[in-house]
């Protein structure tokens, strides 16, 4: 069995990358007349801005967290370097394999002197406390009514079952078993630093701060909406909704590098398009000012830390 999952993993990415392309390409080629019809004028052009100012603040704060998590496995990895090799090594998750920028961090802290086996904690702790912040998001709005699904009671009660799971599970009893079995398999040449190495504490702070994550993450997704579409208050709720299941689902599907496609095809699903007319554009449009406030973000620590290691 292991040796047949072996042979169909490598082409198991392209599946789905290749079945989410076409509903996207199927989906626009139906609705074209709507999607050549949307214009941008220049407000729309400054809301558009808005949304990569934000979405680069937002991935900003992003490595900031993480240097929050390297800190509680007290590392030798300071706030600013930490933050630029965040952001330097963050847009590799596009790379194949999904996992070059978790191996672009280990070796920042590694060559800083720190432990191997730390350092893979600390980029496996980050997306699951990722995870549990856009699930408890999506959950709360979904529960409040935020979200229109078709979920009955039953689908509630294993959501909040599996929040509950999520949020017990990063406790350090439970947590550190896990995260060293994850390390030991990623990283066996340093086991017995893996071993030695303890979530001494709840990482409440690092969880709030990617809770902030999702949300200013979800910001940016609002703000391009708005340039290509009016976007009246009761309707936020909705988007933050939508945004937060299908950034969720496009952080924890395999074989989707950065949640791409997935992530697309998830908010097109969710969000109703008697509201949202401009909902294909407006997604597409937010995947390149995504990848785009990465390659800045990335470029422009990548030119500071030439600089600095030429003075």
């Amino acid at each position: 069995m292991k040796q047949i999952l072996a042979q169909i993993k490598p082409y198991l990415r392209w599946f789905i990358l290749g079945g989410t392309l076409f509903f996207l390409i199927k989906t626009i080629k139906d609705r074209f007349a709507e999607v050549a019809a949307i214009r941008v004028n220049a407000q729309g052009c400054l809301l558009l801005l808005v949304a990569l100012i934000v979405t680069i603040a937002a991935h900003v704060w992003s490595g900031w967290v993480w240097t929050w998590i390297v800190a509680i496995f007290k590392q030798p990895l300071g706030v600013k370097e930490g933050i630029r090799v965040y952001l330097v090594t963050n847009i590799a998750k596009y790379s194949p394999g999904n996992i070059w920028h978790f191996y672009g961090r280990i070796a920042a802290v590694a060559r800083k002197g720190g432990s191997r086996g730390a350092a893979t904690l600390s980029v496996l702790l980050e997306p699951l406390l990722m995870a549990a912040a856009a699930l408890l998001i999506a959950l709360v709005s979904s529960g409040l009514g935020w979200l229109e699904t078709d979920f009955d009671y039953r689908i509630v009660l294993l959501q909040i079952i599996s929040l509950t799971i999520v949020l017990f599970g990063i406790q350090p009893r439970i947590l550190n078993p896990l995260l060293h079995r994850l390390s030991l398999s990623k990283n066996k040449a340093d086991s017995t630093a893996a071993q030695a190495i303890e979530l001494q504490k709840y990482p409440i702070f690092p969880f709030l701060g990617e809770i902030g994550f999702v949300f200013f993450r979800g910001m940016g997704f609002i703000f391009t909406f708005m340039a290509l579409q009016s976007v009246t208050w009761s309707q936020i709720p909705q988007l933050i909704s939508a945004f937060s299941f299908a950034w969720l689902f496009g952080l924890v599907v395999p074989g989707a590098p950065g949640g791409l496609g997935v992530f697309e095809v998830t908010a097109y699903s969710l969000l109703d398009n008697a509201q949202f007319p401009a909902q294909i554009v407006a997604v597409g449009c937010y995947r390149l000012i995504s990848v785009l406030a990465e390659a800045i973000a990335a470029g422009i620590c990548f030119q500071r830390g030439r600089m600095k290691d030429k003075s």
